[in-house]
């Protein structure tokens, strides 16, 4: 179970995971050691994942987020250990979930803009027999974005 200090380690982390061990430490009135042992407990225990630096997809050219919903008739463990190789080597899907519902799963997918998404869709339906539908939606607009988890509620 957490307890408070490790959620405010944790939301502390998800703001910013530059912060120094000293910072994190005052942040939640520890010494550097205990604080550095909860920490190591958090990534061994694999609630912390990993630490990276978030990009603005725009500056970076990559401003078309599309997606991707997709219905198949195949539901063989074989087909679907390739399917999701197929998916796994493919950089430009951020988020891929497998869905209950009216669709099987779901992409989330960053390109450049909608040449680049059309070379990806290709790639996809070419690549993956037994797809029987699949439907693109574009984001217009970004509204709320946000990688960190809603942890005071845990």
């Amino acid at each position: 179970m957490l307890d408070k200090i490790d959620r405010k380690l944790l939301s502390l982390l998800q703001e910013d995971c530059t912060l120094s061990l000293q910072a994190l430490a005052d942040a939640v009135n520890l010494t550097t050691t205990p604080c550095w042992k909860r920490l190591k407990k958090l990534e061994d225990d694999g609630i912390v994942r990993g630490k990276v630096a978030l990009l603005d997809p725009e500056k970076l050219g990559l401003a078309l987020t599309a997606f991707v919903l997709i219905k198949t008739q195949q539901h063989s463990s074989d087909w679907y250990c390739k399917f999701v190789a197929v998916v796994a080597d493919m950089p430009e899907v951020l988020g891929f979930w497998r869905m209950a519902g009216e669709y099987d799963y779901l992409m989330r997918v960053q390109v450049a803009d909608m040449k680049r998404y059309d070379d990806f869709y290709k790639r996809l339906v070419n690549g993956i027999p037994g797809l029987t539908d699949v439907t693109s939606s574009f984001a217009m607009e970004q509204i709320k974005y946000t990688t960190a988890l809603p942890i005071s509620s845990v």
